[in-house]
């Protein structure tokens, strides 16, 4: 999916009180990972990742392996962090989504 500028931003201003629940670190980026990450955005909806200073991988490669490799949107990058966003597919935690869309 597709989101517009205003979508963005909305989604921007909820995150700014969010701490990263996930980093990236040496071990780099494996599919495990990335299944516990799906896991915690279907039931978050908005999701922090950090990446450490000995991680492998800069920004550019935690966002490049999510989008190819799973739906998630990939919403900011600013330093070492990385904003997350998909739709849960659970109607009971859609409460980000139900904002998201209505704009």
């Amino acid at each position: 999916m597709k989101l517009t500028g205003k979508q963005k931003r909305f989604l921007r201003a909820n995150a700014n009180r969010l701490r990263p629940i996930f980093s990236v670190g040496k071990n780099g980026l494996n599919d495990v990972w990335l299944d516990e990450v799906i896991r915690a955005v279907d039931k978050r909806e908005l999701v922090k990742i950090s990446i450490q200073q000995s991680a492998d991988v800069d920004t550019d490669d935690v966002k490049s392996f999510i989008e190819n490799n799973s739906e998630i949107n990939v919403v900011q990058t600013i330093g070492n962090t990385v904003l997350l966003f998909d739709q849960s597919s659970n109607p009971k935690y859609r409460d980000i989504s139900n904002g998201v869309f209505s704009l």
